[in-house]
């Protein structure tokens, strides 16, 4: 049975593939058949690699299955077809309304920082509250392009000795990526996770938070010369993106979480 298994994989790759998605969904063939509008036995023959399903079948399964736009070219291409997805340059001038959206959210969130990034989490724009931060940096290669978020924050030498709630804040970040990589089969955030993982974590902290902060979300705590920060930050994407790059990109803002922050934002910017 293993062998014919085997067999069935290395014949048919889409079966595979579609078969992977669908436990890593935790969804059974019953359940999967009946959100994409086809039979179970059908969904079966696919799987097996006794069937070949059409350009138009393997899409909705793929959307049913929620599979990023990257991962659903791979399954086009696995079941025969061309990609439907295009992936331009952030220079591209087709992405270009796109990008001055992003420019002007992040300029009208300031004095608040705020930047947005692609899905391994390099720097792609940032608004000008980011750039008092950044001069906290002590290792320079981490400032250069491209600049990786999660590697500037908690890198020993980046912004992890003043962030005051490391620990927390490390564990809050490496969930985030996990469940990142979860949603995207991304083997590159695996590679990621693995380098901060062998950063130093910190202890846990003991520091009061804000009851406000802690009500509504995960505080990041900052400690800049003689002043103790909390922030609290979203993350938006653009929901009905249709190019690969773009549906990447994730903008993440922060809001302070007491008057004090608020206050040494505003100063800050002026």
């Amino acid at each position: 049975m293993g062998g014919m298994n085997t067999l069935a994989q290395a014949s048919s790759p889409i079966g595979a593939l579609l078969r992977e998605w669908r436990t890593k969904r935790r969804m059974s063939q019953l359940d999967l058949a009946t959100e994409a509008e086809i039979s179970q036995r059908h969904l079966s023959f696919v799987e097996s690699g006794r069937a070949a399903p059409s350009r138009d079948m393997v899409l909705r399964l793929a959307e049913n299955l929620s599979i990023p736009l990257r991962q659903q070219n791979e399954l086009l291409m696995a079941a025969g077809f061309a990609p439907q997805f295009a992936e331009r340059k952030l220079g591209d001038p087709a992405l270009a309304p796109a990008m001055a959206a992003v420019r002007q959210v992040l300029k009208s969130h300031e004095p608040n920082p705020a930047f947005a990034v692609d899905g391994r989490w390099n720097l792609i724009e940032a608004n000008a509250a980011i750039g008092p931060f950044l001069g906290l940096v002590q290792e320079p290669s981490l400032l250069t392009e491209p600049i990786n978020v999660m590697r500037l924050c908690l890198h020993p030498r980046g912004l992890a000795p003043i962030v005051m709630n490391l620990r927390e804040y490390r564990d809050h970040l490496l969930l985030r990526l996990k469940r990142q990589y979860e949603a995207s089969a991304d083997p590159k955030l695996v590679a990621l996770e693995k380098e901060l993982l062998g950063y130093p974590s910190g202890p846990r902290t003991s520091i009061p938070i804000h009851p406000d902060a802690a009500m509504i979300a995960h505080p990041l705590r900052l400690r800049v010369g003689d002043t103790n920060l909390t922030l609290i930050s979203t993350l938006s994407v653009f929901g009905t993106a249709l190019d690969i790059t773009l549906s990447e990109i994730a903008i993440e803002s922060f809001f302070p979480a007491d008057p004090e922050t608020a206050a040494f934002l505003r100063d800050s910017a002026g």
